[in-house]
């Protein structure tokens, strides 16, 4: 019961902090280190990946319309080789080149970074901090004056760079696109919108690569109750962290976001130096 009690909490902590700017892997991370959860499955890369799944399929559940109208145009971009003036289908194209740069970096470093960042967990509160301060420095100087039908191929550069950052625990994934379309002009909601949109082939191609250790079994048993138990807390948490964030940005800034960031990092600090787990 106490490993299902786990699931749900980390389960809930990752379908909020998947969306919110405020880094799931750094929450992921620390979390059961300061609470001194050290259950193995909860603990271990299949139960994170399904947790991953889990919002994924809280943002197709979301998105599942701007999603089949993206396939829809994007196939007839590459039958007809023409945009033809289509913006549903110049935004495909520009979600494909965007996700380039994390794919590459993901398959040559995840596992390192990974690695390196549980070893030496005190670097984390640390990236938190820096997460917070691109945050800011996004916000005063984003003029907030496009939508995602003026999006171009610069966008997809800068923005599809920035997202390879978070693979560093600490950063955020929505955290560092919205930044990124925040200093390329976008919208509060726009940014969030794409860096959602984003997210989908992202956290499907990563988790896909990653499930070949549990369909292969070669990490360890699967507890299907734990599993099942934060794969729901994550998507149903998810779908509502979704939904949150891209009204609140609708008429508030980031800011309680960047004041979460710093508060978080403070206190993770202070319990993994009082623990003596770091």
């Amino acid at each position: 019961m106490q490993e299902i009690i786990e699931a749900i909490v980390i389960g809930v902590v990752q379908g909020l902090t998947e969306f919110l700017p405020i880094s799931s892997s750094a929450h992921l991370i620390l979390i059961p280190r300061v609470l001194g959860w050290n259950e193995a499955f909860i603990n271990s890369a299949e139960f994170v990946v399904m947790l991953h799944m889990g919002t994924l399929a809280a943002l197709l559940l979301y998105f599942w319309r701007d999603v089949l109208e993206l396939i829809a145009a994007g196939w007839a971009a590459l039958r007809e080789r023409s945009l033809a003036g289509d913006p549903k289908r110049k935004l495909a194209l520009i979600l494909l080149l965007s996700i380039i740069p994390a794919a590459i970096v993901g398959f040559l470093l995840e596992d390192w970074i990974e690695s390196f960042f549980r070893d030496t967990i005190l670097i984390i509160p640390l990236v938190l901090v820096v997460g917070a301060l691109i945050l800011w420095l996004a916000e005063r100087f984003g003029t907030r004056e496009r939508d995602l039908d003026h999006l171009d191929y610069g966008d997809a550069a800068l923005i599809g760079i920035a997202q390879a950052l978070a693979l560093f625990p600490g950063i955020s994934r929505s955290g560092i696109t919205l930044s990124a379309g925040l200093f390329r002009g976008l919208t509060r909601e726009s940014a969030a919108r794409f860096a959602f949109l984003m997210g989908i082939p992202i956290i499907a191609g990563a988790g896909l690569w990653k499930m070949r250790s549990i369909v292969t079994g070669g990490s360890g048993d699967v507890h299907v109750d734990a599993l099942l138990a934060g794969v729901i807390a994550a998507a149903l948490s998810g779908w509502l962290a979704i939904g949150f964030l891209l009204r609140y940005l609708r008429t508030h800034s980031t800011g309680v976001f960047i004041a979460y960031r710093l508060i978080a990092a403070a206190v993770f600090l202070v319990l993994l130096l009082a623990s003596g787990t770091a």
